[in-house]
């Protein structure tokens, strides 16, 4: 069973695959640990599906993660066929995703959800925040055994 491929579909990468990407023009790896040569497709899914494939696939993963949005009409070097899986139907891409087909890159918190720029900003400001307090309880415990604040 083929089935006409929807408008937009998934895929999550790990970051360093897609940097890869980003600098030879060209993304071919199937799902995470193998490539497109290995599996003979790149592995998609509606956008409904995603957090199911994060859940069984890529929740233990400590690496950064990102969700890629292709846009199939945009494929020059590939085809997309929608193939049934156990009781569903998934996309599959046959050849490697062009960088220009990727039509939206977005990163994937710990729990498989897209983060905002804006919580993005939050975590970066708390990990600095962390660090400066981090920092000026050295210098006053420093200060103490140097017996300046006494």
């Amino acid at each position: 069973m083929t089935a006409t491929p929807p408008e937009r579909i998934f895929h999550i990468a790990t970051a360093a695959d897609w940097r890869r990407a980003l600098a030879t023009g060209t993304y071919t790896t199937s799902t995470l640990g193998r490539s497109l040569e290995e599996e003979g497709f790149i592995h998609a899914s509606r956008r409904d599906q995603v957090q199911g494939v994060f859940d069984r696939y890529y929740r233990d993963v400590r690496e950064h993660l990102v969700l890629l949005t292709i846009d199939p009409a945009r494929l020059t070097a590939a085809d997309v066929r929608v193939e049934p899986v156990g009781d569903d139907t998934y996309p599959h891409v046959y050849g490697p995703l062009d960088r220009r087909a990727v039509v939206d890159v977005v990163p994937l918190d710990r729990r498989g959800r897209s983060e905002s720029l804006m919580s993005l900003w939050v975590k970066g400001m708390a990990a600095r925040m962390g660090v400066a307090l981090l920092v000026m309880a050295a210098i006053v415990a420093l200060l103490w055994a140097l017996g300046v604040t006494r």
